[in-house]
C-alpha cells in the first residue's frame, strides 16, 4: 500500500507538469502554472514526511501541517 500511494502521488504531480508544460506560456497563464505544479507536487511530499513519523503524535503533528488548518 506504501509503495502503491507513492508511486500514485509521483505519478500524479507528473502528469500535473505534463499539462502545464501544454499550456499556453504568457503572463496570465503564469500564477496559475506555479500554483498548479507547486500544489501537485506537494500531496506526494506532504505524505512522505507524514510516513517518516516517529509517533503516532508525529503522524498527526505532519497531516496538519499539510492540512493548513492549525
Amino acid at each position: 500500500m506504501r509503495n502503491d500511494l507513492k508511486l500514485r502521488t509521483k505519478k500524479f504531480a507528473i502528469a500535473r507538469w505534463r499539462l502545464c508544460n501544454k499550456l499556453p506560456n504568457g503572463r496570465g497563464f503564469n500564477a496559475y502554472i506555479n500554483q498548479l505544479i507547486r500544489c501537485s507536487s506537494s500531496v506526494g511530499a506532504n505524505y512522505r514526511a507524514s510516513q517518516r513519523a516517529k509517533s503516532t503524535a508525529d503522524f498527526i503533528n505532519k497531516l496538519k501541517i499539510a492540512d493548513g488548518d492549525f
